[in-house]
């Protein structure tokens, strides 16, 4: 086929015969131009092959020949159009109007100059179609009224028909609709003519969208109609070239296969790396991948070791086969064992660390001991402080009676009921609570999902003998801290067919595409690594995740009554009167040796009445810090005796 413009190419194209694969012949672009037009990217440039799959009509401009102006036609444009064909040459006005009026042809007719008219002061441009509608007297002259369209009027004219040509007389044709009109090889760039519209004569001029397909272009390239670019169809002689789509490792997720696929990598990942894993490191362009498709199951969980002054943070499959024991769970607060509470299970807890226990309007409150061991109840309120109800935990004291006397009978009588004690612990309590564990069992890990709420710490006893080295034997705990629902896709390297690992395109995603010469991979998926240690800076991204930011912050204490009070007073003050509390006195002028000596004084005087003041510093700005929170102060007293000693 010999080089067409696009235009052409796209008015004349049958859509029953798409695909096309077409050449670029030649155009007008320098290296590296982009096209945007409508926010599609197109760059073409001569040699380069285009697979034309769609093609769409987007709308139809008509143009006035004559004046210039042009109105867009909606494709289901329902007029119709006559076209205008060129019959035969007159050598004046008169010659034209004789033979129509003998012929079967009646008027009106158009007809145009090949040259200039002047009339009236008006210029008639050549080739400028005009509409003969009758001939009548004018101003004692035989005269044709003719009607020129003009930018903002029509204008009627009249033209004796003794006026020299030499005139062409157009004749219409058959009407056609607006898709005849523009598909049929004969009409390509007459003239028209459609009662609908304002003009009286017209061009069409089609604009098409063209879909296609072009080599290392991950998206379908949109070509409009209108670029001036040749080109060639080769559809024939090009069967044997396959154009490659570039795909992200998301849209092969996406996609959902077919797997295996063997791919290549087009761009390595770019960024921080998320994985300690060396096969990150084997992730390069030009590598080759086995894709065997998606991991089951979908969820992993997020650990991080125990025991290391630096922690370790790693990534669990669901399929991991180890076999877990679990541990006793330290717990900072009472918010904290709140909620490791379980319903229908037995929560007991050891306190490590003396502290007092109790509501903050509780004049009674009780105090926890270092080895005291309470039964976690669950929640409750009381009637805090302003009529506002404070969200408790209710625990229960448990003492040695008690204890052996659960393991002689099961039944309880009244003088166990008097032994224990039952607490309300405010949730704001900041204790120290080490869970009592009697629990001896291994579990695997989907077992310890199941029935465990997490964060849980385990202890590995057996590795996983899948796996050929297993990291988290060594360790002393485990902390399982979150459950990550995230689909993962099972890919092996080329050069080690014999292991797999999981790679999520979420966070790992780079650009590959797909091989027409498989990699020889088994039949069976070779063994998944289960466990991915994970990078700092990824682990706290995952924890910045609201999967796993599911935790509301712990209640905050509220604050002391006599601080409150003296807040509430020094505002009723006004807030432009400062403090006495925190005014500081004005010390006179004095001579230099005065001055040294009363500040000598006043500063032994001032440790005097700080070491008579027990459990007080001896140094003022400690004491100011320590007044934020203790009611009960004497600052006016060491103020007033600090300005009687000046």
């Amino acid at each position: 086929m010999e080089p067409v413009p696009l235009q052409d190419f796209a008015r004349f194209l049958d859509p029953a015969s798409l695909p096309r694969v077409l050449r670029i012949y030649s155009g007008v672009y320098f290296e590296g131009s982009i096209y945007e037009i409508s926010g599609n990217e197109c760059c073409l440039s001569t040699g380069d092959l285009v697979k034309v799959t769609h093609i769409h009509l987007q709308k139809v401009v008509c143009e006035n020949l004559g004046t210039g102006q042009t109105l867009e036609l909606d494709p289901n444009f329902q007029g119709h159009f006559s076209p205008l064909t060129n019959h035969q040459s007159y050598r004046t006005l008169g010659e034209l109007v004789s033979a129509t009026t003998q012929s079967p042809t009646q008027l009106p007719i158009f007809f145009m100059s090949t040259h200039s008219i002047l009339v009236d002061a008006r210029v008639v441009p050549e080739d400028q179609p005009l509409l003969l509608e009758a001939v009548d007297t004018h101003l004692g002259m035989r005269c044709a009224r003719c009607v020129l369209d003009t930018e903002s009027q029509r204008v009627v004219m009249h033209l004796p028909l003794t006026l020299k040509g030499p005139f062409w007389q157009w004749e219409p044709g058959a009407p056609r609709s607006l898709l005849e009109a523009l598909q049929d090889p004969a009409l390509q760039d007459l003239i028209f003519t459609c009662p609908t519209l304002p003009w009286s004569s017209l061009v069409l001029k089609p604009l098409y969208e063209l879909q296609a397909i072009m080599h290392m272009r991950r998206t379908i390239v949109k070509i409009p109609s209108s670029l001036e670019v040749e080109v060639q169809d080769v559809t024939t002689s090009s069967q044997h070239i396959h154009f490659i789509k570039p795909l992200l490792l998301s849209e092969v997720l996406a996609q959902g296969g077919p797997f295996p696929m063997s791919a290549e990598i087009l761009e390595a990942p770019e960024g921080p790396s998320i994985f300690l894993s060396p096969w990150v490191g084997s992730l390069r362009k030009g590598q080759k991948l086995c894709i065997h498709g998606l991991a089951s199951p979908t969820w992993w969980v997020l650990a991080s070791s125990r025991g290391h002054k630096v922690p370790r943070h790693f990534l669990l499959s669901g399929a991991y086969q180890g076999k877990l024991r679990r541990r006793p769970r330290d717990f900072p607060t009472a918010y904290d064992l709140l909620g490791a509470v379980q319903p229908g299970q037995p929560f007991r807890v050891v306190v490590t660390k003396d502290c007092e226990a109790g509501t903050a309007d509780d004049p009674e409150s009780c105090s926890l001991a270092v080895g005291d061991r309470l039964e976690v109840l669950g929640t409750g309120q009381v009637h805090g402080y302003q009529g506002r109800d404070q969200d408790v935990l209710v625990c229960q004291r448990l003492n040695e009676q008690a204890e052996e006397e659960e393991e002689e009978e099961a039944g309880e009588n009244e003088e166990e009921e008097e032994a224990q004690e039952r607490l309300l612990l405010p949730l704001y309590l900041a204790g120290s609570f080490v869970e009592e564990l009697n629990d001896s069992r291994r579990y695997r890990l989907a077992d310890l999902m199941t029935q465990f709420l997490l964060p849980c710490e385990v202890k590995v006893v057996a590795k996983d003998v899948s796996q050929s080295a297993d990291p988290l034997a060594s360790f002393r705990g485990l902390r399982l801290e979150e459950k990550v629902t995230e689909p993962f896709l099972v890919v092996s390297l080329g050069s080690e067919p014999e292991v797999s690992f999981a790679i999520p395109p979420r966070w790992l995603d780079f650009t590959v595409v797909e091989s027409e010469q498989g990699l020889g991979q088994p039949a069976a998926v070779p063994p998944v690594i289960t466990v991915e240690e994970l990078t700092d800076a990824f682990y706290y991204r995952l924890r910045k995740l609201p999967a796993c930011a599911n935790q509301a912050p712990p209640p905050r204490p509220p604050k002391s009554k006599g601080l409150r009070k003296q807040l509430k007073q020094s505002s009723e003050k006004g807030d432009s009167e400062p403090s006495q509390s925190f005014v500081q006195p004005q010390l006179p002028l004095l001579p230099k040796s005065r001055a040294n000596t009363l500040l000598v004084s006043s500063c032994n005087d001032y440790s005097q009445i700080s070491t008579h003041r027990k459990g007080k510093s001896a140094t003022l700005p400690s004491q100011a810090t320590d007044s934020l929170a203790d009611d009960q102060h004497d600052y006016e007293e060491i103020l007033e005796q600090f300005q009687k000693t000046i």
